[in-house]
């Protein structure tokens, strides 16, 4: 129960993150990612800062057994760049520039009713579901 608890609580100080910095916006994203238009460079200050946050956490959480609730730590232990992480990160990217969305602010977005932000989680989770069939066929 206390996990679930912790999970509700970091997912709302997440999407209240969101919220305050502008990501759950496609526009202040987009004009982020437009150098040669609208560019808009804010919301580097906030990746900047999500970095220097996950540069701690991480570097704390290589010391530790156990997370701060019990569970055994487990960390991403694959240092490879490979095809299917540079694959992935370009699909992410391209998904992100052309929707202004990515999963976190499309599915905080999905509130609003709009039918771009649907058909976005639409694709969104057709793409997971193709991904899972691939992987399970590919082993």
């Amino acid at each position: 129960m206390i996990i679930n608890i912790a999970a509700l609580l970091c997912g709302l100080v997440f999407g209240l993150g969101l919220i305050l910095s502008g990501m759950g916006n496609p526009a202040k994203v987009q004009n982020f990612l437009d150098f040669f238009g609208r560019w808009d460079p804010s919301l580097g200050f906030v990746m900047g800062g999500a970095i220097a946050v996950g540069l701690i956490a991480f570097t704390w959480a290589k010391r530790r057994k156990t997370a701060l609730l019990g569970e055994p730590m487990q960390l991403p232990t694959s240092t490879a760049i490979d095809r299917k992480l540079l694959t992935g990160s370009a699909l992410f990217g391209i998904g992100w520039g052309l929707a202004g969305f990515c999963p976190g602010p499309a599915l905080m977005n999905l509130a609003t009713l709009a039918p771009q932000v649907w058909l976005f989680v639409a694709a969104m989770l057709a793409g997971m579901w193709a991904q899972h069939l691939w992987a399970a066929k590919k082993s």
